[in-house]
């Protein structure tokens, strides 16, 4: 059933004057998502944004060394166990530099083993079917960057607050304004009910969250879901509202 749309009663510099404003926030919205990725990325050590990342910054998370991972996998399949179990040791301790070229250990030294073991396939000058040249071993600068574990601890309390107290009243405020604007909107009631139904379940899940994930680290796809669910209903309201100040026809 068609709705009256109260907006397109307005005057053009009224209606413009709007469309600049929402268009502002819809460009804060994008750089906001941007900003959140360069915020939480490469906290795990690894490229691009990660579960972990998000994890690590909520409820915090230990990320074992890719090289480590490796090596319970059982790569490469031709080591020994007895050099697999050195390594496993060495990357499991708290002296990966001291002990990596160790002169005690002699030709059991990670160093060796690597050298030994790995580097027909990790190294830069490595050729052939297995070669694996864009992730080298040649030097410990290189082994560094793969051996050590991370833990990544979780956003203070006393900070997590203080962003709760900022994001859950502002976020709240621009629902209401966005959420007001869509009603006074032509649109169908069905569609602007479901979208500030989103809007609010969306925020509601984001920032509550972000204190459960402190209890339970399972909890962060929730904010994961509930980010996307907010951030893609407040644009999409957005985008209507600016449509319904400029559709041509009729006024209902």
């Amino acid at each position: 059933m068609a709705q009256t749309s109260l907006l397109r009663q307005l005057g053009f510099s009224a209606r413009l004057g709007i469309t600049l404003i929402l268009l502002t926030l819809l460009g804060g919205l994008t750089v906001s998502g941007i900003y959140m990725k360069m915020h939480h990325e490469n906290r795990d050590e690894q490229p691009g944004l990660t579960l972990n990342d998000i994890r690590g910054h909520y409820a915090g998370v230990i990320t074992p060394s890719p090289l480590l991972n490796a090596i319970e996998r059982g790569h490469p399949e031709e080591q020994s166990s007895e050099a697999r179990k050195v390594l496993l040791d060495w990357l499991k301790s708290n002296r990966i530099s001291e002990d990596y070229d160790s002169l005690d250990l002699g030709d059991l030294a990670p160093a060796e083993i690597i050298a030994s073991d790995c580097l027909s396939c990790h190294s830069a000058q490595s050729t052939g079917d297995d070669a694996y040249p864009q992730l080298p071993l040649d030097y410990f600068d290189q082994v560094k960057k793969v051996a050590n574990s991370s833990d990544i601890r979780p956003v203070d309390t006393k900070i997590l607050a203080a962003s709760t107290h900022t994001h859950a009243i502002s976020l709240s405020v621009l629902s209401l304004a966005v959420g007001g604007l869509l009603l006074l909107t032509g649109w169908p009631r069905g569609l602007t009910n479901l979208l500030i139904l989103l809007m609010g379940t969306g925020l509601a899940l984001d920032i509550g969250g972000w204190w459960l994930a402190r209890l339970n680290g399972a909890v962060v796809p929730i904010i994961v879901l509930g980010g996307v669910i907010f951030a893609a209903s407040v644009a999409l309201s957005l985008l209507l509202v600016i449509a319904d100040l400029w559709r041509p026809g009729k006024i209902a």
